[in-house]
């Protein structure tokens, strides 16, 4: 089993809270020194951020640019790249020891895999944790209908701190465009995905910071942010499309990898600018269908309830009630006690206490 070349791949932009663990993290990997390189691309930060990067130098290079988004700072920093393989990591995220191991070992040990995910574990707000894992569905290929539906529920496994992904393969799919401010990663791993066997290691390997300065995962409803995060969902959406068509991938099998994130900007850009009410309750049924396959018939019965009223609601309307509901305590606990959120029996979720 031969050895490969890692090049690990460090994006930030203002995080000069946790710059230094997720560096940290890299360098204290159960990997050779010789085996891999670090580098980081600075989006434009305008914070300590640089700083406090150039304080390891020189075991990592630091690439510094004006300020574009999680896009550009992959097509900078991916052509840096030496390493056989480029493992991804957000600068407010870090790692377990053993990843970069692990990932290297999963792609020497079989030529025809091009992407390899993980479990993660997602640490709070309060600094809780909750571990999630893939309890099966570990190998698949995108470019089939029914691999293109155990990939849309697997994303969550494949995203920036967890991907690992062959620099063939990289070049092979070409620069992100660059209106894909946030989420980049998903133009990366959904193409990779497509032409390629994906493996998702069952080890939670990333550990994913939530807090309040989260492009993709929004703490409020803070319009700017979210319409930027709209934005960034349908140019995903439609780039996708555009490149998976000329890569003569089917028709179905395309719509089935994009609906997904198309729905999702559908439903922001409904709550955000209003729309057609027969809209939303498609929007909101797509979504459903795809995350909850395995509802029971009682929940579903439920979801087209909600569904009857989102058809004589305005769309914004619709929306807030929906938010005020989530804030009000006692709606969560006759939700959580009558008509719980089925759960994704393919992933098991494990709370920690705080560490």
């Amino acid at each position: 089993m031969s050895k490969s070349f890692v090049s690990v791949l460090i994006d930030t932009y203002n995080h000069e809270r946790f710059i230094e663990q997720a560096i940290v993290s890299a360098l204290e990997q159960d990997f050779s020194v010789a085996d891999r390189e670090i580098i980081v691309v600075d989006d434009g930060s305008t914070d300590r951020t640089a700083e406090i990067v150039k304080k390891f130098e020189p075991r990592l290079r630091l690439l510094r640019k004006e300020n574009g988004g999680q896009a550009s700072a992959f097509n900078t920093g991916i052509p840096e790249c030496k390493g056989e393989i480029v493992a991804f990591l957000d600068g407010d995220d870090w790692w377990a020891p053993m990843k970069l191991k692990l990932v290297a070992q999963a792609m020497a040990a079989d030529p025809s895999v091009g992407i390899v995910g993980h479990g993660i574990v997602n640490v709070q707000r309060d600094g809780r944790e909750l571990a999630e894992i893939l309890r099966e569905g570990f190998r698949f290929q995108a470019d089939t209908v029914g691999g293109a539906c155990l990939f849309r529920r697997r994303g969550a496994f494949l995203g920036t701190s967890r991907m690992a992904i062959r620099a063939e393969l990289l070049r092979r799919i070409g620069p992100v465009p660059e209106a894909i401010e946030i989420q980049a990663d998903e133009y990366l791993f959904t193409l990779a995905a497509v032409l390629a066997v994906t493996q998702i290691l069952p080890e939670a390997l990333t550990y994913y910071r939530l807090h309040e300065a989260n492009s993709f995962q929004l703490a409020g409803h803070d319009q700017q942010k979210l319409r930027r995060k709209q934005k960034s969902l349908a140019m995903l959406a439609s780039s996708l499309s555009q490149q998976l068509t000329k890569l003569a991938i089917k028709p179905q099998v395309c719509r089935t990898v994009t609906e997904y994130t198309q729905a999702s900007a559908d439903q922001l850009r409904l709550g955000l600018d209003g729309g057609w009410p027969w809209e939303t309750a498609r929007t909101e049924w797509k979504i459903y269908e795809i995350l909850h396959p395995e509802a029971s018939t009682s929940h579903r019965i439920f979801k087209l309830t909600t569904l009857l009223a989102a058809l004589i609601t305005a769309p914004k309307q619709f929306y807030k009630v929906q938010r005020t509901l989530a804030q009000s305590g006692l709606y969560r606990r006759a939700r959580a006690r009558w008509l719980p959120v089925p759960q994704m029996e393919h992933i098991q979720k494990d709370w920690h206490p705080r560490s």
